[in-house]
C-alpha cells in the first residue's frame, strides 16, 4: 500500500469529519474507512520538539484506505 492509498480526515466535528468522506466521493474511489471516527489530540515532532496541533483540543479524525 503507498501512501497515497491512506487518507486521514480531521475535523472539529464528527458530522463534519464523516461528510467528507461522501463530500469527496471517496468511495467511488475505492475508500473505506479504516477504523471508527474518534476523538484525538495531535502533536507534531520536529526532532525533540513538540508542536500541539490545534491548539491542544482533541479533533475527530477517521482513516480511510483504498482497498485492493
Amino acid at each position: 500500500m503507498s501512501d497515497d492509498e491512506r487518507i486521514t480526515i480531521i475535523a472539529e466535528t464528527f458530522e463534519a469529519a464523516a461528510l467528507e468522506f461522501h463530500r469527496r466521493k471517496l468511495a467511488s474511489q475505492g475508500f473505506r474507512m479504516a477504523g471508527p471516527i474518534s476523538t484525538q489530540r495531535f502533536e507534531l515532532m520536529r526532532g525533540a520538539e513538540r508542536e500541539l496541533l490545534f491548539d491542544g483540543q482533541p479533533m475527530f479524525a477517521v482513516t480511510f484506505s483504498k482497498e485492493d
